[in-house]
Formats: C-alpha cells, sequence, structure tokens
C-alpha cells in the first residue's frame, strides 16, 4: 500500500472560446400618436440577456435588441421623430464539446443596426450582432504532494502558483433614477439612449464581495416645441454577492450584464424622465496558490506504476487598468449644422499585439455626431473615424499570455468653433490577462512485481538527443545525483549529445 498526502485545488478550465456573426431581425408598428415614417435618422440599441443555457454541444441565447430610432416625419412639417422597438431573438449556436455542467460567459456587441421602410406605418429593424462566448468549466483535483513509505522515491517536482478558483456567484443589481431635465423644457418623446459601465471597482467583506460602478446615461429628447435636447446622469451601481472564503488578498473578477431597460417620460409638469436598468453581476474569484506538483517519479529499488493525467490550469491571472488619452479635430460637413447635440463614442480594437511585460492595441474610435442648426428644428448626422495606438505595461506579461480588453469612455469634450470640433476623450484601458499552463500530474501509484533484471554494478551510456539525466537515471534506476558525482557534472541540467556517462545502479528490487 502507497501512503500519499493529496492537495485538493478547484481548476476553472477553459473548454472553448469562439465568436458568432448572428443577425437578428423584426417588424415594429409605428403608434397611432405618431406621425408616418419618412426614412431613418439615427439609430441606438442594446442588447439584454434574459436566459441562456448550455446544451449538449451547443449554447442557447434568450434576449432582445432594445432599438431606439429617431426618423424624419412623413408630414408638412417633416419635424425628426422617435420610435422605439424591440428584436426578440433565441439564438443556438453550435459549440462542439460542450454540455450542461459548463458556464457560459458572454459578450454580445452591436456592429450594426438597419432600418427598412416597409410603409408609413411599418417598419423592419435588423441588428448584427458580434457573439464572443467562453466556456469554462469548474473541475476539483487531487494533487498528490508527498509520499510516506518510500524511503528511496525519486520524484520530478515542479513548483507552481495557480490561480485556484475560491468560487462564484451571481446577483441582481437596480440602478434607477429620476433624471431631471431642464424646467424650461416639456418632453415630447425619447430619440436616443446610450449607456456606459465606469468606475469599476470591488470590496471584500465577511464573506460578501460589494460590486459598485457608475451606470453613465445619455438621453436625447424631443420636446413639445420640437427642440432636440441631450441630458446626462451618472446612476451608482451596487450589488453585493456572497461568496464564502473569500478575502482582500484575492482576485475578483465582476461581470456586468443588462437584463432590463425601462425608460419612461414622468409626468410633463414634473420635467424629469424615469430609467430604471436591471443588471446580473457575475462574479468569480480567484486565489494565488503555490503547490509543489510530482510530474514524474520512481523508486531505484521497488517497480512503481501510476497514471499520468494532462491538467490546464490558468497561471499569472492579472487585472490592469489605465486611461488612454485621444484628441482629434473634426471638420463637419456643413456650415448649418454646427451645434452639438450628442456624440457617441464607440471604441474598436483591431489589432492585440502582446509581447514581454506590454500589451499594444490598435484600433478606432467610431464617433457619430448629432448635429442641430441654430433653430434646433432638425438634424443631421456625422460619422467619423478617429484612429488611436495604446501600450499598457503589465509585468509578467508574455507574448503566449490570453489577453481580453474593455476600452470605455470616462470622459468626453467638444468644442465646436464654426466647422471644426476639438474632441477630447478619456477612455479607461481595463485588460485581463492569464496564462495557461498544462502540467502532467501522476495519480493511482501502485507497486508491481520485480522482472528479471539484469545484474550489473554500472552501465557505459553516451547521451542521445532529447536525453536529461531525469530520463537516464529512471531508465536504469539510478539517481540524478549519483550519475552527477560519479561523472564529475557540475550541473546535472546540462549534458551534451554523445557525452559519455558511467551509470552506477543504485540497488535491485528488493525481495
Amino acid at each position: 500500500m502507497i501512503d500519499t498526502v493529496k492537495e485538493n485545488l478547484c481548476i476553472n478550465r477553459i473548454v472553448g472560446s469562439k465568436t458568432f456573426a448572428v443577425t437578428v431581425e423584426g417588424d415594429c408598428i409605428i403608434p397611432d400618436t405618431k406621425p408616418d415614417i419618412l426614412n431613418e435618422v439615427y439609430m441606438t440599441g442594446n442588447v439584454c440577456i434574459y436566459k441562456k443555457e448550455i446544451l449538449e454541444g451547443k449554447i442557447r441565447l434568450d434576449g432582445n435588441v432594445n432599438v431606439y430610432l429617431m426618423y424624419l416625419a412623413d408630414s408638412d412639417a417633416q419635424m425628426i421623430r422617435g420610435v422605439n422597438g424591440n428584436i426578440d431573438f433565441t439564438e443556438i449556436l453550435d459549440f462542439p464539446g460542450v454540455d450542461s455542467r459548463m458556464m457560459l460567459d458572454e459578450e454580445i456587441t452591436i456592429k450594426k443596426l438597419e432600418c427598412k421602410v416597409l410603409n408609413g406605418r411599418k417598419i423592419n429593424l435588423k441588428a448584427f450582432l458580434e457573439i464572443k462566448a467562453d466556456v469554462f468549466l469548474n473541475e476539483n483535483e487531487e494533487i498528490i504532494k508527498q509520499i510516506n513509505n518510500i524511503d528511496d522515491v525519486q520524484s520530478q517536482i515542479v513548483p507552481l502558483t495557480i490561480n485556484s478558483l475560491v468560487g462564484q456567484n451571481t446577483t441582481k443589481a437596480i440602478a434607477k433614477e429620476t433624471v431631471v431635465i431642464d424646467n424650461t423644457d416639456v418632453l415630447s418623446e425619447i430619440l436616443s439612449i446610450d449607456f456606459n459601465i465606469t468606475n469599476k471597482d470591488t470590496k471584500v467583506s465577511y464573506n460578501k464581495v460589494l460590486a459598485k460602478a457608475d451606470m453613465e446615461v445619455r438621453i436625447i429628447y424631443l420636446t413639445d416645441d420640437g427642440r432636440i435636447k441631450g441630458v446626462e446622469e451618472t446612476i451608482p451601481v451596487m450589488g453585493f454577492i456572497d461568496l464564502v472564503g473569500v478575502s482582500d488578498e484575492n482576485l475578483c473578477d465582476v461581470k456586468y450584464k443588462l437584463k432590463n431597460v425601462v425608460i419612461k417620460p414622468n409626468s410633463p409638469e414634473e420635467h424629469s424622465i424615469y430609467v430604471e436598468i436591471e443588471l446580473e453581476l457575475f462574479c468569480r474569484v480567484f486565489e494565488n496558490k503555490e503547490v509543489n506538483i510530482i510530474q514524474d517519479m520512481y523508486s531505484p529499488s521497488r517497480n512503481l506504476t501510476f497514471k499520468e493525467n494532462k491538467v490546464s490550469t490558468m497561471v499569472n491571472m492579472r487585472n490592469t487598468s489605465s486611461v488612454m488619452n485621444v484628441t482629434q479635430k473634426v471638420r463637419l460637413e456643413n456650415s448649418e449644422y454646427t451645434k452639438i447635440c450628442d456624440v457617441s463614442v464607440t471604441p474598436v480594437i483591431n489589432e492585440t499585439n502582446v509581447s514581454r511585460d506590454r500589451v499594444r492595441f490598435s484600433g478606432e474610435l467610431d464617433l457619430d455626431f448629432i448635429l442641430t442648426n441654430n433653430n434646433s428644428d432638425n438634424i443631421i448626422t456625422l460619422n467619423q473615424n478617429v484612429p488611436f495606438e495604446f501600450t499598457q505595461e503589465i509585468d509578467g506579461i508574455t507574448a503566449e499570455s490570453r489577453v481580453t480588453a474593455e476600452i470605455v469612455p470616462i470622459f468626453r469634450e467638444f468644442v465646436s468653433d464654426n466647422m471644426e470640433v476639438a474632441a477630447k476623450i478619456d477612455l479607461n484601458v481595463s485588460t485581463n490577462s492569464y496564462n495557461l499552463e498544462t502540467v502532467n500530474v501522476i495519480d493511482n501509484i501502485e507497486e508491481a512485481e520485480c522482472g528479471d533484471d539484469d545484474i550489473y554494478s554500472m552501465v557505459i551510456y553516451f547521451v542521445k538527443p532529447g536525453d536529461t539525466l531525469w530520463k537516464i537515471a529512471k531508465r536504469y534506476r539510478s539517481t540524478v545525483e549519483d550519475i552527477a558525482r560519479v561523472n564529475n557534472i557540475e550541473n546535472p541540467d546540462r549534458i551534451n549529445v554523445g557525452q559519455q556517462l558511467f551509470i552506477p545502479k543504485c540497488s535491485m528490487c528488493r525481495t
């Protein structure tokens, strides 16, 4: 009976990562209270996922795309009006190798919105989505860390600091606020909405993770007298996530998922808009755990057998945050429309290059300007792309590291001077990085009967390509120390092909 001491590790194993391009569409009816649509002017949207499921070889997502459309009314005045539409969808996507034991972490981006006018009262809305899906499995792995009852056991031990999963959980958070508009404005309808999550932070206390952030909301609205106005509000978000055993030294990774959005004007005399946003907060907590993993072993005096398993684990996990500053002058195309109503800033990362201790992002800021004339009774839109390159310093990162990044605007300033706009934008760059380490783990150590070994006291051996002292010692039931001593080898990790070695044999199998 082989007496071993084992240590249990909870390993967060990445099963697979896939990116899907999905198109969803649906029809929307213009309410009777609004005029007919002539054509589209500008659209914004957000995606809410209210159910997700992992099936055998597939993932399923149920949700909707909430679209706000500004349109030119088919009337004598041809005023700008707005309509809100929803595209409900269920997507079942092929993902080989996944099953119901696993968990899904998804990120969905609207790449493009399209509107087709079917008739004056009916439109077709189409959203082109990019779905980045990571599927992972939490596994408990028992690692042999010590063998007690064999005196001469030779072990090849690899020290490793891994990111062991402490736990994971979700909670719901509600961000709600009454957004006040100008007292002189009587709100007619909402034209556009945009969201950003900024200033993310976590604190740990009494088996809970406190997740805090700011939800920045920008609303474009139409007044009763036909003026187009904008308002911004920052709404705090907070949620407590229960996680037993969490401590201040742990690494907390919190994802904010949009579940539902309610935006509605209050009574005209209140001059305000009610905003309620439901979020799912998904938290995973990791600890840095130092382990000594026995990758190979043998005994000169006993015939030991064992099973070998390949285990992939996350190491060198880091969360890094820094600020990128972008300044740019943008030329307007129409001298009549120079009053900025709103600018939507969408960062797009085109390329990520990872090297030692740094990661370089290159991409562009997609700027959508909504411009009005001096009378604010009409609008035009202008799209400009501003290129950027940004290098983030991350100690210990390598070209083999896996990197995901989120870039969020945290400050924007647009100053118009006739037909030129000076843009100053600060963006928070949050980077998650880790390495995957695959190690050989032994298990089920047993003792077999000895065979008829040749009896000798020493072997002369010539080193072949791929040889190490460990492999040679194990093959001839010697030890690395004895071979190095007999051959006057100062560094056991350095031997040369063709080198002659004297291999002392320690002993025969015990009887």
